[in-house]
């Protein structure tokens, strides 16, 4: 399964946040799109629409563990996609920015 370190992450990537709603109202990656884990499948729609083509779909729950059941469901759907290793607790602690919907800073959940 194709593996990115959050490191490797550029600005302008285009990031699928597939934690809960709770986890994601604590505190996101800025521009990330969120579709939870638990309504993946049924909201699959809303990724092919939003996400370029030809552009590698990065995944990231909190640690990597939810990320990699929807990157492996992702390849399997013909869609270049990555999991995002260390997750969410990884791009905090590297310092990137975790904001609330409202541009405030948040935390991870």
């Amino acid at each position: 399964m194709p593996t990115v370190q959050v490191t490797d992450l550029k600005d302008g990537d285009f990031l699928l946040d597939v934690r809960e709603d709770d986890e994601w109202q604590a505190g996101h990656a800025e521009g990330a799109l969120h579709i939870p884990i638990s309504e993946f499948v049924a909201r699959y729609g809303e990724l092919t629409e939003a996400a370029p083509q030809d552009v590698r779909v990065h995944v990231i729950c909190r640690s990597g563990g939810r990320s990699a059941q929807v990157t492996m469901y992702l390849a399997q759907q013909g869609i270049d996609a990555a999991n995002v290793d260390g997750g969410m607790q990884l791009w905090a602690e590297t310092g990137r920015p975790v904001v609330t919907d409202d541009g405030r800073p948040g935390f991870v959940l």
